[in-house]
């Protein structure tokens, strides 16, 4: 929210840095080096944060306050803070198992391998990209398309295509940067090489100790006029989060 495993980053958030000397970005960069820096853009040994989802479809729009926590990115527990009807409904994630609880009716259900393709929350985000988590470095090949010396914008452009035993469902990707190498976008293709979505980033801003930015938007390309916005509102890393954070018992507190 990359592959689909990306989007786990942008939600549960809470996942790493992209911090870059002056000097270092004057120097020559390599593939490489920006890729692990969009790899650990969001991530950290643990976080705890507070995101604004903003949800808008053809039928309705919808906004929701969360709160978060993560460890590695391996864990993940989200729980909704408001709108009041929604507050207390929570999300779990350990390893590639996914749990939801619904307060109204206080019943914790196990998302099966059929409902991973669906809607998270209602948003554009679905339950799958929640668990899957890979690395540009080590699931694609990838090539430079453009470097800040190439255009008017300054911004490199890379195009990364999975590796044929990479669990991942997308044709390519391609990763926008700008010198600094924080992102600007990430498009995702099909194998035919259609665009499907689209995550671009904006309002760039110091929290947590790090420069990230602060809003992500989603789109979907065959659903212009929709889209699910993330605004990081709070956001710390490598702070202590006790074991019992993440625990099915601690979806109902």
């Amino acid at each position: 929210m990359s592959s689909p495993r990306k989007t786990l980053s942008l939600i549960s958030w809470g996942l790493g840095a992209l911090l870059l000397s002056a000097s270092a970005v004057a120097a020559e960069v390599t593939i490489d080096e920006i890729l692990r820096k969009q790899d650990d853009l969001m991530r950290g040994a643990s976080s705890k944060g507070k995101v604004t989802m903003n949800v808008k479809t053809a039928r309705w729009d919808r906004s929701m306050t969360m709160e978060m926590w993560s460890e590695g990115t391996e864990k993940s527990l989200i729980k909704i803070l408001s709108p009041a009807k929604e507050k207390g409904t929570a999300t779990l994630k350990v390893d590639d198992n996914i749990w939801n609880y619904l307060p109204k009716v206080d019943r914790t259900i196990k998302v099966p391998a059929s409902m991973m393709s669906g809607s998270w929350m209602g948003s554009h985000f679905t339950n799958d990209d929640l668990v899957k988590e890979s690395r540009y470095s080590d699931d694609f090949k990838c090539k430079f398309l453009k470097r800040p010396a190439d255009n008017p914008q300054k911004l490199y452009e890379i195009e990364c295509v999975p590796n044929a035993d990479a669990a991942v469902v997308w044709g390519k990707i391609v990763i926008g940067a700008r010198e600094d190498l924080l992102p600007t976008k990430v498009d995702y293709f099909d194998e035919k090489g259609k665009l499907v979505r689209t995550m671009a980033f904006s309002e760039i801003t110091d929290m947590g100790g790090r420069k990230i930015p602060k809003k992500m938007t989603l789109t979907v390309t065959d659903k212009p006029e929709e889209y699910t916005e993330v605004v990081y509102e709070e956001l710390a890393f490598d702070i202590k989060v006790p074991a019992r954070t993440f625990t099915l018992q601690a979806l109902k507190r």
